[in-house]
C-alpha cells in the first residue's frame, strides 16, 4: 500500500475514533471487486462485507430487545431490517465520507460508482467486518449507535418502520382500491443478487425502490410513494 493511501486511511480512523490498527483490513474493506479484478489483487471486500453484516445485525438486534421489551420477535424483526437497510447503510457510509475512500475499477468509477448505494453499502458493511476483527464487538456496537442514533433512540419511529402498511392504510382511506407491487428488474451473481420493485396504483406507477432482496426493494419503493403522495407528485 502506498504512503499517501495508509495516510488518508490513517486520517479516517482518527477523524471518526476507530478502533482499527490494522490498515491493510480496512483497505480490504474499501476495496471494491472490480479494483481487485484489474489489479490482480488477491481479495477484495465481499467476505469482510458478510462478516459485517452480520454483526451489525447483531448489535442493532441487541439494543432492540434491550430497549423495546414490548415488541414481539416479528416487530423487532422488521424493525432491524429497517434500520439496517441499503438506503440507511448508504447514508451512513456517506456520513463517513467512505465514498472518497472506495477503491474502484475504471468501468465503477465512470459510472459514478463512488454515489451508487450498493458500494456505499457494501462498505460500510465490510467495515464493520473490519472493526469487528480488531476492536471486537464492542467496538461494532459503539459505532452503530452513533450512526443510528435517530433510529435507535426516536421511539416515534418504531410504528413507522413499515413503509408498506403505511401507504396501504393511506390509499385505502381514500378509496377501496390498494395498491400492487411489481418486479421490474433484477441482476447481479446469485450470492449479491439486486432487485427493482415498482408500486402501482389505479394503474399507474407510484415509485420504484431497489434492494438486496424483493421485499426491501419494495419498502424503499412505499417508502418513495408515500412521499410522492404527501407532495401530490407521482413517478411517470
Amino acid at each position: 500500500m502506498e504512503e499517501e493511501r495508509r495516510r488518508k486511511l490513517r486520517a479516517f480512523l482518527q477523524k471518526w475514533d476507530l478502533e482499527v490498527t490494522d490498515l491493510e483490513l480496512v483497505d480490504l474493506a474499501l476495496t471494491h471487486p472490480t479494483y481487485a479484478l484489474e489489479h490482480n489483487l488477491p481479495g477484495h471486500n465481499q467476505r469482510l462485507e458478510f462478516l459485517g453484516d452480520a454483526v451489525l445485525g447483531l448489535a442493532v438486534a441487541e439494543y432492540l430487545y434491550k430497549e423495546l421489551p414490548d415488541l414481539n420477535e416479528g416487530e423487532l424483526t422488521r424493525l432491524r431490517a429497517a434500520i439496517v437497510c441499503e438506503a440507511n447503510l448508504a447514508q451512513a457510509a456517506q456520513t463517513l465520507g467512505l465514498g472518497e475512500l472506495l477503491l474502484l475499477g475504471r468501468g465503477e468509477e465512470q459510472s459514478g460508482g463512488r454515489q451508487r448505494p450498493s458500494n456505499l453499502a457494501e462498505a460500510l458493511e465490510a467495515l464493520f467486518g473490519s472493526l469487528y476483527l480488531t476492536a471486537g464487538f464492542e467496538g461494532v456496537k459503539r459505532l452503530a449507535h452513533r450512526l443510528f442514533a435517530d433510529f435507535l433512540k426516536e421511539e416515534s419511529r418504531w410504528k413507522v418502520v413499515d413503509n408498506k402498511s403505511r401507504l396501504q392504510e393511506l390509499v385505502q382511506s381514500k378509496g377501496p382500491e390498494n395498491v400492487s407491487y411489481r418486479l421490474l428488474a433484477q441482476w447481479g451473481p446469485d450470492h449479491d443478487k439486486r432487485f427493482k420493485c415498482g408500486v402501482f396504483y389505479q394503474g399507474k406507477l407510484l415509485a420504484t425502490g431497489e434492494g438486496k432482496s424483493k421485499k426491501e426493494a419494495e419498502q424503499e419503493a412505499a417508502r418513495k410513494a408515500l412521499k410522492k403522495l404527501r407532495n401530490g407528485v407521482r413517478e411517470q
